[in-house]
């Protein structure tokens, strides 16, 4: 018995020998990242040699953020790969404290936060979109009572506020969680130095004949990484075409430092599940009120409520610098545009450090031609605002983003660029513009207060006042209101609105004004509201 324990003993030794003395370090640089929005792929490539037999290749110092599914390698040559396995290397690397732990923990935790939120703001965009649609529809039905069509509208109004209001708390969270996330990364990236951390490897299992020369090529996706763009606009003036610089700001902390190698920007996102969603039977029932529900239940009736949605509670529940004599060149970019994915390809090759800190890259500088118009709504800002609305704009490739406003070589201010729209054009705005001025006062002696039998006759008349102080003709949007009745028992009368045009569902005039330079222009305004004198009503 001690015999076969000694043999065995000695042959583990010599199996485990005989491992060691088959496996090879091998070094390959990085060639070329390609990041993602919260992640990269990281390619690597280098020349071995492989002797007879069977042996294993180990590529190490690799990232300890790995996602081992996402591993691929290829070999190039007369030789075969049996296996590939990966493995964190902590023995040569101490583990992390348990303070780093938790602080990845809350950093794991708050982007799934900010997944959850992105979902949820894709549902809202698509109950607005439902809403939008339906909303045509009923403006079309004419069978619809004075009270009905209140309803329907009150309906509509609400949810639609609902939608934009928790839209916006989403989109204020995302913002508050990637800072946080940021702040995290960077206390990690403080209390770690590399060495601190485990090493990544890869063991690539080959066979040979004979020895042969190859070429092993590695990708893999990393965690820590990521990009987003923003963007500078420019307007010297408007008869000249809107300038874009395109920036990606890139940051990375996977534990190795990108030197010098080719980078790649890819609005792709691979881990995102391309299942097809499955559209399950929508249900509706007859909407009963809290309290009816347990006046019911105290008058012990059994009101049965389906647990399927109900379609009308859908929403309730849930920035130019002084110009030189010539404009430094952008760096070379190539642009390739697939069927679902756009990749910017840079030329010059960067060094980004695993330091979690913001690197910006131009990828692309644009111009587009717009239609340059004021926009100005004297009842709330006495303020012109410049806009310029691009067609054609899906041609350009961009993504929503902050973009920093420059207006005749003056910083104006910080705007969002939001492309997440279905129309052909694309509005841009570009601050205020001084020379332009507006100004809303009440005509007093048009305005007055009569009662009439058992009604009252409110009359309300402003002057609305614009001013070109420039030197070229303008085009501008003057918009205004008049009130909407809810009540079958209050009516509006619009008395004068000087060719504005009115959408009498909302109450919104316009007037779309082409103003010569110094010119001014008056616009007048008035309507009346008749309602019972007993009643009240705020209309100031």
């Amino acid at each position: 018995m001690k015999r076969v324990v000694i043999a065995s003993a000695l042959c583990i030794y010599a199996s485990l020998n005989l491992s060691a003395q088959v496996e090879k370090e091998i070094k390959a640089e990085i060639k070329h990242v390609t990041v993602f929005p919260d992640r990269a792929q990281v390619d690597h490539e280098t020349t071995v040699t492989i002797m007879p037999g069977k042996s294993v290749l180990k590529l190490s110092g690799l990232s300890p953020y790995i996602d081992v599914q996402s591993i691929q390698v290829k070999g190039y040559g007369d030789f075969t790969i049996l296996s590939v396995n990966h493995q964190n290397n902590y023995l040569q690397n101490l583990e992390d404290s348990p303070e780093v732990k938790s602080i990845r923990s809350q950093i794991e935790t708050l982007q799934l936060k900010v997944e959850d939120e992105n979902a949820a703001i894709s549902i809202l965009k698509e109950k607005e979109a439902f809403l939008t649609a339906n909303r045509a529809i009923l403006v079309k039905e004419t069978t619809f009572s004075l009270e009905q069509f209140k309803n329907v509208m009150d309906l509509y109004t609400n949810n639609m506020d609902q939608i934009m209001m928790t839209t916006l708390k989403k989109e204020r969270l995302i913002k508050e969680y990637t800072k946080q996330i940021s702040a995290l990364q960077q206390q990690v990236a403080n209390k770690l130095g590399r060495q601190q951390l485990p090493s990544g490897e890869i063991l690539v299992s080959v066979a040979s004949e004979k020895q042969v020369s190859g070429k092993l090529t590695f990708s893999y996706v990393v965690a820590n990484a990521g990009w987003y763009p923003s963007y500078d606009i420019r307007v010297d003036d408007i008869k000249n075409p809107v300038a874009i610089f395109y920036k990606a700001n890139v940051f990375q902390n996977s534990g190795v430092e990108w030197k010098d190698i080719k980078l790649s920007f890819s609005n792709a996102t691979p881990w995102v599940a391309g299942d097809i969603p499955i559209l399950n039977p929508w249900f509706v029932d007859f909407y009963y009120p809290v309290a009816r529900m347990l006046q019911g239940k105290a008058a012990g009736i059994n009101v049965r409520r389906s647990e399927a949605p109900v379609m009308m509670e859908i929403a309730a529940n849930d920035k130019k610098m002084e110009e030189k004599a010539m404009e430094a060149a952008p760096v070379l970019v190539q642009k390739q545009v697939g069927e679902t994915t756009i990749t910017f390809d840079i030329a010059i090759p960067y060094t980004i450090p695993s330091d979690g800190k913001l690197q910006t890259v131009e990828i692309q500088r644009l111009t587009a031609p717009a239609d340059y118009k004021y926009v100005t709504l004297p009842k709330l800002s006495p303020l012109a605002y410049l806009t310029a609305n691009i067609t054609d704009w899906a041609k350009l490739s961009l993504q929503s983003g902050e973009a920093t406003l420059y207006f005749e070589n003056s910083f104006v201010g910080k705007s969002t660029l939001n492309v997440n729209q279905l129309t052909d054009t694309l509005t841009l705005s570009l601050g205020t513009d001084n020379s332009i001025l507006v100004k809303r006062e009440k005509r007093k002696d048009f305005t007055s207060r009569k009662v009439i039998g058992s009604n009252r006759t409110d009359t309300y008349s402003f002057l609305l006042t614009i001013r070109n102080n420039k030197s070229n003709p303008v085009k501008i949007t003057l918009n205004d209101q008049v009130p909407v009745s809810s009540n079958s028992s209050i009516s509006i009368d619009t008395i004068e609105l000087s060719g504005g045009k009115m959408n009498k569902q909302t109450g919104e005039i316009k007037w779309d004004l082409d103003i010569k330079p110094q010119e001014t222009r008056q616009i007048v305004l008035t309507y009346s509201v008749k309602y019972p004198k007993d009643k009240t009503v705020i209309l100031d």
